[in-house]
């Protein structure tokens, strides 16, 4: 069976020219092994239009898999992150000039969602592969977590069987040089990283945190 990973991206933000997110996916589209194929899409950076994005995508493409990628600026680790809060919280305004204070996301939802890919491994396989990466716990407040809870919530709700997450990323050099950080990635290492994370969602049943394994 070839399984379909739909990869997202999201467009630059905060007056950047560029997104090491969507830099990196972007370089996987059409990637295709035995088992899986990866579309990739670009996502808006604005509250509401990412999340209707993402469930349109999900509902036209049918992945088994659902991997989306955003930016994390002042980080040195690729972090996978393992929950989704039912809230937005921006600290500062989206591209549409919408910056929402204390708001829930879906009414109907629960105040949290656990990442259905699976983490643990995912972050062991990094870091055998010589990647800097963490498993993170917040995945802030801003759309990153909006469309990260959106893809779980739309899955539930639709019955859909997908497995569904988020990883963010650090920046990229150039970016980094602008903000006056030490903390960014070389862009070829992040596309490592997430050909990494594609393929062992779809090749692992049981992630370590399942069999109750603690990461080294």
């Amino acid at each position: 069976m070839t399984h379909t990973v739909l990869l997202t991206g999201f467009e630059p933000f905060g007056g950047e020219s560029i997104n090491p997110s969507w830099e990196a996916v972007s370089r996987l589209d059409g990637w295709t092994e035995t088992d899986f194929r990866v579309v990739t899409r670009c996502l808006p950076c604005e509250f509401g239009a990412a999340a209707v994005a993402l469930q349109r995508h999900m509902d036209e493409i049918r992945p088994e898999c659902v991997i989306a990628v955003g930016q994390a600026g002042g980080t040195t680790e690729v972090r996978v992150e393992r929950v989704a809060l039912n809230l937005d919280d921006a600290p500062i305004p989206d591209n549409a000039g919408l910056q929402p204070v204390d708001q829930i996301i879906a009414s109907d939802g629960p105040m949290a969602y656990l990442s259905t890919l699976p983490v643990k491994t995912i972050v062991h396989e990094l870091r055998a592969g010589g990647i800097p990466a963490t498993l993170s716990l917040s995945a802030g407040s801003f759309v990153c977590n909006h469309v990260f809870f959106a893809a779980l919530h739309h899955a539930r709700s639709t019955g859909q069987k997908v497995r569904a997450g988020f990883i963010h990323t650090p920046y990229l050099p150039e970016q980094a040089v602008r903000m006056r950080s030490a903390a960014s990635m070389d862009l070829n290492l992040i596309v490592r990283g997430l050909r990494i994370a594609v393929t062992v969602s779809v090749r692992t049943p049981v992630d370590l945190c399942e069999a109750g394994g603690q990461l080294n």
